[in-house]
């Protein structure tokens, strides 16, 4: 029900920032362009030529990842990066046609990514190629489009990553990111042109400051107004300003304004409240072009004595690395997956994402701004040294491409109230010792700087110690030192150097690095690695790297409990137990051992924040225990019994929290649950079936692992299935799946409004089904 609840907050921000935003009026003409693109996966000659004939080709919708269609194999050419999926090229084509009116506009094609080393090509001429598959481009098709009643435009895209291994995790391929078509007047907002920051931000007044950076394409100068509308989340205007400029043809102008507000309301984590404005370009009385961003007033610093400050608030960045892939889905991410993993994190206690190690969609952001996480924003993980697996990835194109794509990212990214640092590299191999590695950072450092001069800068260093970057003077050119792992280090560096601002930007699960960042207030905070269990980065059979709090189809794990425990505010109370007898493997969350013959001896620990926190073995007292000092958990001996294991924390006395574990019997039945029981037929909505294998008195049987068949109704898809087993090579466009840890699941989502049923099945047990209500989406794509 909480799950339940929290998505629909999240669906309510979504419509109510949308209905807000359709309210306005707009001329700028924005069209979705991700519906009915032809598409063969392989290199063909001639598919940028307006008269190739795709009819053969697979017709499909973007975002698109042709690789996570693929079969798992050894033998793939991206091995361990890439999880052991299928590389090599990609055509995409798409015919579209342009009214007459359009004529004498500027039209843009903007790419949210597309994976990798792309060319775009519009009726056959090549428009340029972009090297870097994470970034976001677009590209001026004017001169080059044919308008009016019968004629036609074509549009090409090779996406190719053929030489590998390109990358140490999964990367995906294709046009995995959204599409627009853009049209604008000659006279119009630059690319990423309006700029928001909010450098007086108090509960009693805030400036607001925005920068608008403006084009005359056309061949006349224009005399221009700049007026700009502060508005709040529910579309009421506050105030608006104006302000004239000459602009000579063929010319560039930047406008600043600032608009002043009484009694704002500030965006934090706990309260992340958006504003928008609205900027319009008018030329005489006309309004010729217009723009609509969102913001938040907010103010930030890092302290080197005290470390993360928000809104004159001090507390830790409680932070999460994430990368790009959303599980099953590759790297094509509908945002209820986005969304359904970051509510996992927060109630882990997760505050701050860390984007490991490249630009994200910028929908993503979107979500981290409406659900208050801080963000860590990182563009490389590579420069021109490769990584210690033989990469053929970016570190080929850094030199020519890296100033580029940093300004590309800073500017589209830099109004989100979410991101309060920018990083540029993760364990980056080139010689920092060097003066060229001394300035490859610096000139990296003084462009975001110049872009953005409201956020610090960090890069994410990895064994210092075997270098010299603590004692030439590296360190203190950076605004906030980041480093991975060897938390004692940084620790010591501080104490050193207690000018230095320090930043934990890669961490792991243990104890001894969660007492660096609790222990140490100059420690402004840790990123866990990671998240979520990703692609890639894992050794056969393994396809998935396991180090993630959470799994891929988001079950916790015993890092999650413990963590919840250690950073989550509500009281906590998870018991895990050593799977093996004796105090062998892993630590797990049951009470039913694989073996009940020879499970004698079971280690028990217990996670929680509580004052004291008693055991109980069917029914029995094993004893209470109070909290440790270093917050570690508290341990028991146990004989095992069958039967059911509990633990009660109190504080002050009081029962705070409980959980119970029971051992299950053989498996019976199949038991549904959905996050949401009504979607829309838009692509980024999905509703997340979990389907559990249970006994015949309602115990989970965490050790079931029976092949479980979808079927679903003509309304609805079964998108993806899952099971979060890091060696399972079972494909995940499918219609069946084998459970894991009692545990499967499937992306459901709408082919057309209606009714959708759900049916599960496995041999020999009870089967389930569910129903689900599908509307349509007026942005459907």
């Amino acid at each position: 029900m909480k799950r339940l609840k929290i998505n629909l907050l999240i669906s309510l921000l979504f419509l109510q920032f949308f209905a807000a935003a359709q309210a306005i009026k707009q001329e700028r003409i924005t069209n979705n362009f991700d519906r009915d693109w032809a598409f063969i996966q392989q290199d063909v000659s001639g598919a940028e030529k307006p008269g190739f004939d795709d009819k053969a080709w697979r017709k499909l919708n973007v975002p698109h990842d042709w690789s996570i269609e693929g079969a798992y194999d050894k033998t793939n050419l991206t091995a361990r990066g890439g999880g052991y999926l299928p590389s090599g090229t990609g055509w995409y084509r798409k015919s579209f046609s342009l009214d007459e009116s359009l004529a004498n506009k500027k039209i843009t094609i903007e790419f949210d990514g597309v994976m990798a080393n792309s060319d775009v090509w519009i009726n056959g001429f090549h428009l340029g190629k972009r090297p870097y598959g994470y970034i976001s481009f677009n590209y001026d098709l004017t001169k080059h489009l044919n308008f009016g009643k019968g004629k036609t435009n074509v549009i090409a895209v090779k996406a190719d990553n053929t030489v590998q291994p390109a990358s140490r995790y999964y990367t995906g391929a294709g046009i995995y990111r959204n599409v627009r078509l853009v049209a604008t007047d000659l006279v119009h907002i630059n690319d990423w042109g309006v700029f928001i920051t909010t450098p007086e931000a108090t509960i009693q007044k805030a400036t607001v400051k925005v920068q608008t950076s403006l084009s005359n394409e056309s061949a006349n100068a224009a005399q221009v107004t700049i007026e700009t509308t502060v508005l709040d989340a529910a579309g009421k205007v506050l105030k608006t300003i104006q302000s004239k400029q000459n602009i000579a043809a063929s010319q560039s102008a930047k406008i600043e304004q600032d608009i002043v507000l009484s009694n704002p309301k500030l965006w934090n984590p706990e309260t992340p409240v958006l504003y928008k404005t609205l900027t319009k370009v008018i030329l005489g009385a006309k309004v010729v072009d217009d723009q609509v961003n969102s913001f938040g007033i907010r103010s930030f610093k890092f302290d080197a004595a005290t470390g993360f400050w928000m809104n004159g608030k001090n507390f830790k960045l409680k932070g999460a690395c994430l990368h790009h892939d959303g599980g099953a889905v590759g790297a094509a991410v509908p945002l209820s997956v986005w969304a359904f993993r970051l509510n996992k994190l927060k109630e882990a206690g997760v505050n701050a994402i860390r984007t490991a190690h490249n630009p994200v969609a910028p929908e993503f952001l979107d979500l981290c701004d409406q659900m208050g996480f801080l963000v860590m924003d990182e563009t490389f993980d590579t420069w021109t040294a490769a990584k210690n697996n033989g990469e053929k990835g970016y570190n080929r194109f850094w030199k020519d491409w890296w100033e580029r794509d940093t300004r590309d990212m800073v500017m589209r990214d830099r109004n989100h109230p979410s991101i309060v640092i920018y990083s540029v590299g993760n364990e980056i191999h080139d010689d920092l010792n060097s003066p060229e590695g001394f300035k490859k950072y610096k000139d990296q450092q003084d462009l975001v700087h110049q872009l953005d001069p409201s956020r610090p800068v960090t890069m994410a260093l990895f064994r210092p110690a075997n270098s010299k970057v603590y004692t030439n003077g590296f360190a203190e050119t950076m605004d906030v030192v980041g480093q991975n792992y060897r938390e004692n280090e940084l620790v010591a560096l501080h104490n050193q150097k207690p000018s230095l601002k320090v930043i934990g930007t890669e961490n792991t699960h243990v104890i001894q690095q969660y007492l660096a960042l609790r222990d140490n207030p100059f420690m402004a905070g840790q990123f866990l690695w990671t998240g979520f269990d990703y692609l890639g980065e894992s050794d056969w059979p393994q396809i998935t790297n396991g180090q993630g709090l959470f799994d891929r189809i988001g079950e916790w794990k015993q890092q999650s409990l413990q963590r919840q425990s250690w950073w989550s505010e509500k009281p906590t109370v998870h018991i895990v137990r050593k799977e093996d007898n004796a105090g062998a493997g892993d630590w797990i969350n049951n009470w039913t051992p694989t073996d009940f013959d020879t499970y004698d001896d079971a280690k028990v620990a217990v996670y929680s924040n509580c004052d004291e926190v008693e055991l109980f073995l069917n029914g029995k007292s094993l004893g209470s225990k109070p909290k440790p000092a270093d917050d570690s958990p508290r341990l028991w001996d146990v004989t095992f019994e069958k039967g059911s294991i509990k633990a009660v924390g109190k504080n002050k006395g009081k029962v705070v929290s409980e959980e119970t574990l029971k051992t299950a019997g053989p498996p019976a039945k199949l038991v549904l649950s959905v996050d949401q029981n009504k979607i829309s037929t838009a692509w980024d909505d999905v509703a997340f079936l979990k389907v559990t294998i249970y006994d015949e008195q309602g115990n989970i049987c965490p050790n079931a692992d029976n092949l479980i068949k979808f079927t679903v109704s003509d309304a609805g898809i079964i998108d993806v299935v899952d099971n979060g087993n890091i060696i399972s090579h079972e494909p995940y466009k499918a219609q069946q799946r084998h459970a894991y840890h009692g545990v499967a699941m499937a992306n459901i989502k709408a082919r057309t409004a209606g009714n959708i049923e759900i049916k599960v099945s496995a041999e020999g047990l009870e089967g389930a089904s569910l129903k689900l209500t599908a509307t349509e989406n007026a942005q459907t794509k």
